[in-house]
């Protein structure tokens, strides 16, 4: 079965600002353009996670036609071996057939595939990438750190508040986090607002959550280990300071994008269950996050598995981006975070849509 957050999407409407434009995507056999495609598709190999998105515009943004997502933790290990395990290989192998699948139901499709953190940090990363166009016909692309935080914002832009002079979109993976500080002060919308400065740090959920195995409970002094090792490289970044005033005044807020951040608006919510038109877009505070993640200290794995919102795929990995969290609002403190069930491929997809009109409208006036 999907993940509980694909079949929740089905049919969703998702309003949003026009991103920047992407780079041409590669295009593998089961998303090879036809003319005049209906449908658009991004998919996001992750550490963690394997996701898919299909959707058709819509006037200012997008509906969601088809979804999918697998936790298939395809960076377990990675951090020790330096290299992709077969067991891993398999699980990410068989969440992109069904991934495969559904693109081409939904033919005529433009499809923009990726891969991130796990596959490029690999040593056997494209070997996989490789193996994976073989067997499934889908060519992912390798991209940036910094292309991974420019899709992320864009996929995030509408969520940021239209007061707020400056925010800080944060992005948690499994194997990397990425951090990107956007300036409003001079944004007249349309467009995501422009990176001021981006950082892209090598720990994530897993990586974290191997660095730090629980144990046989979750002591504060285990928590606050890795709380430290994410706040060194995030204070030891300068590029971002001229906006430093800006965070010491309260004109910012903090939005957070990963599932780990959901998780845990969804434990706040008390949700029976995971429901994305409640977590996506909810403004928590500060204090609020470090009341549920309290709450979360205190439960064993077991009663962390039994969370309707967590799960068992997510129980050994939710503290660990709680403490990202904690990490980033140490450094860079927000009294404000706006949560977003949105981001990476929602930014993929805004592009690819972006890059049609654009392309329609160069014909139009003659052009090639």
């Amino acid at each position: 079965m999907p993940g509980r957050r694909g079949l929740a999407e089905l049919g969703t409407v998702i309003v949003m600002s026009e991103a920047l434009t992407a780079s041409q995507p590669r295009g593998g056999r089961p998303g090879r353009e036809a003319p005049g495609p209906t449908h658009f598709a991004a998919l996001d190999l992750g550490t963690n996670n394997c996701r898919l998105l299909i959707a058709t515009p819509t006037a200012r943004g997008f509906r969601i036609v088809d979804a999918y997502s697998r936790i298939v933790r395809l960076g377990e290990g990675l951090s020790q071996s330096g290299r992709l395990s077969d067991a891993a290989m398999e699980r990410a192998l068989a969440a992109l057939r069904v991934c495969a699948d559904k693109v081409r139901r939904h033919q005529p499709v433009r499809l923009r595939a990726i891969a991130t953190q796990a596959c490029r940090s690999a040593e056997n990363g494209l070997e996989f990438l490789a193996r994976v166009e073989a067997g499934t016909g889908i060519a992912l692309d390798i991209i940036s750190p910094r292309e991974e935080a420019r899709l992320s914002v864009a996929g995030c832009s509408n969520l940021i508040d239209p007061e707020a002079d400056a925010a800080l979109v944060l992005d948690v993976g499994g194997g990397s986090t990425e951090l990107a500080w956007v300036d409003r002060r001079d944004w007249r919308g349309g467009r995501a607002p422009p990176i001021t400065a981006w950082l892209s740090i090598p720990i994530g959920v897993v990586t974290l959550a191997e660095r730090f195995p629980e144990g046989e409970g979750a002591s504060e002094a285990w928590f606050g280990e890795m709380v430290e090792a994410v706040k060194a490289p995030i204070a030891a970044f300068a590029a971002a300071e001229p906006l430093r005033a800006l965070f010491e005044t309260g004109r910012t807020h903090l939005v957070g994008t990963s599932g780990a951040i959901t998780s845990l608006a969804g434990l706040h919510l008390g949700l029976p269950r995971y429901d994305r038109s409640k977590v996506d877009g909810l403004w928590m505070t500060r204090g609020e996050c470090e009341r549920v993640r309290g709450h979360l200290a205190a439960l064993t794995p077991a009663e962390r598995a039994a969370q309707p919102c967590i799960g068992p795929d997510r129980a050994d990995l939710v503290l660990a981006g709680a403490a990202i969290l904690e990490a980033v609002q140490a450094v860079w403190p927000c009294e404000r975070v706006r949560v977003a069930d949105r981001g990476l491929r929602e930014g993929v997809l805004l592009s690819l849509m972006h890059d049609r009109r654009r392309r329609g409208r160069r014909r139009r006036r003659g052009g090639r």
